[in-house]
């Protein structure tokens, strides 16, 4: 198995890792461990000024951390600054808001229940693994960790193997700000080590940003063992333009919604369904801005789309518009790789998408957009709803009554309202159906690894 950067830009290994070796990984196991027994034991107030050291110091490191991400992953530079201090941002927020989230809840007439009081408190699980992707790795990771280690947590982290100097970042990252040795550690092993960590009596949890796939076998494996998961699958989130929508603003949301982070987001809008009377007008604005898109070195400032991640990841996308293309769909915009050096696909929008072909029901992970002519609201959400995945979703309209009415028949975790989905420290993330279960971010986030304990007092 290798652990290694390999920049996408170029194809040329940057650096490569030993993978941690059973002992390894049970020494760190039991860090963690350790640290969760005594991590539980202090208050908010102290891990709140932790957490707050550790933003401190993120931010305080941000052009060496943001180049980092972009050689492992070729996101735009300017991007990758934004997912620095976007941890930074949420890393406050729990620091500032945990306590409140986690307050005891009393019961308010405990004579119901023949008590003189009774209330419920969350307690901290012990040690908690995340297992978690390349396309953000940091924010996938501490949007996770801060709320955790916030409510008494620790967490060990399964990164993906092309981000290892990311996951070695954050391994350090809590203990530079003052949390207790092994709060948060990295473990750098493969995929087929994590059901063994799953199945270790210390730890209590997981959670997965991942595959449908990954999350299937995540989730059978801690159910086998009576674990709590959290799962954040992939996702083909519809974007809706209804006839009343203000086109020329949607059409220009649309292109960051599509292909920011190089097209590599679960909610990413994907799926452009457009109302019949707009149609033509959406799809001549998008594809213009699509087109003129400038794809490069993402070091480079004026970079606005990089490469794809990884080979892997370019060949799977190619293979998914051939398919299409193949099959009559056709591509107004791009429909091919950039070629030469480097993992890079053009920006894509493709018409006339069927049932057919696999891109109707695969998630395309990359810059390529579909889009679908529909005759009215009833249609479009019949077409939003037809995917497997229920992770977000986007419509644009003016009329309030057909706002209320779409909002309520879509099936996803999350709808934006004239707007492109955005994950915020404030607003519960998380999806329904292929895309997952559980919740992260915000109180419903910090509370999904804890211990919802009832008391009742005579």
């Amino acid at each position: 198995m290798s652990i290694a950067t390999v920049n996408p830009a170029t194809g040329i290994t940057e650096a490569e890792f030993t993978p941690h070796d059973a002992a390894e990984t049970e020494r760190r196991i039991a860090e963690a461990d350790a640290a969760a027994r005594a991590l539980r034991l202090t208050d908010f107030a102290t891990r709140g000024a932790w957490m707050r050291a550790a933003a401190d110091i993120l931010e305080s490191e941000l052009d060496e951390v943001a180049r980092m991400l972009t050689v492992e992953m070729g996101k735009p530079i300017a991007q990758s600054r934004g997912e620095v201090q976007k941890c930074a941002k949420n890393m406050r927020f729990y620091a500032e808001r945990a306590e409140e989230f986690l307050a005891d809840e009393p019961l308010g007439d405990p004579g119901s229940v023949g008590a003189s009081s009774a209330w419920t408190r969350y307690e901290p699980l012990g040690v908690v693994l995340a297992v978690m992707p390349w396309n953000y790795p940091l924010w996938q990771v501490i949007r996770f960790a801060a709320p955790a280690l916030m409510a008494g947590n620790t967490g060990v982290l399964k990164h993906a193997s092309n981000v290892p100097q990311a996951a070695n970042y954050l391994d350090t990252l809590f203990e530079r700000g003052g949390f207790p040795l092994g709060s948060f550690r990295t473990l750098l092993i493969g995929s087929a080590a994590v059901a063994d960590v799953i199945a270790d009596r210390r730890v209590k949890a997981v959670t997965l940003t991942g595959s449908e796939p990954a999350g299937r076998s995540v989730a059978s494996i801690a159910g086998s063992h009576i674990k709590k998961a959290v799962l954040e699958l992939g996702g083909s989130d519809p974007f809706i333009v209804l006839a009343s929508a203000d086109v020329a603003k949607a059409a220009e949301t649309a292109v960051t919604a599509r292909v920011n982070n190089n097209g590599q987001s679960c909610i990413a809008g994907k799926r452009f369904i457009v109302h019949a009377d707009v149609y033509d007008e959406f799809v001549s604005a998008f594809s213009e801005r699509m087109a003129a898109l400038v794809v490069g070195d993402p070091l480079d400032e004026a970079t606005q789309v990089g490469p794809l991640a990884t080979s892997a990841g370019l060949n799977e996308l190619a293979g998914l518009v051939d398919d299409a293309v193949t099959k009559g769909a056709t591509a107004r915009v791009g429909g091919s790789a950039v070629g030469g050096q480097g993992w890079y696909y053009r920006p894509t929008v493709l018409e006339g998408v069927t049932p057919s072909m696999r891109l109707y029901a695969e998630e395309a992970f990359g810059p390529v957009a579909t889009v679908y002519r529909v005759a009215d609201a009833d249609e479009a959400v019949a077409l939003a709803n037809s995917t497997t995945f229920g992770l977000s979703s986007s419509i644009w309209t003016n009329d309030q009554a057909e706002e209320q009415r779409v909002t309520a028949a879509l099936d996803a975790g999350a709808v934006f309202v004239n707007g492109m989905t955005v994950s915020y420290p404030e607003l519960p993330f998380g999806g329904i159906k292929d895309s997952g279960y559980g919740r992260e971010l915000a109180a419903a986030g910090i509370r999904e690894f804890c211990n919802l304990k009832t008391v009742w007092k005579a």
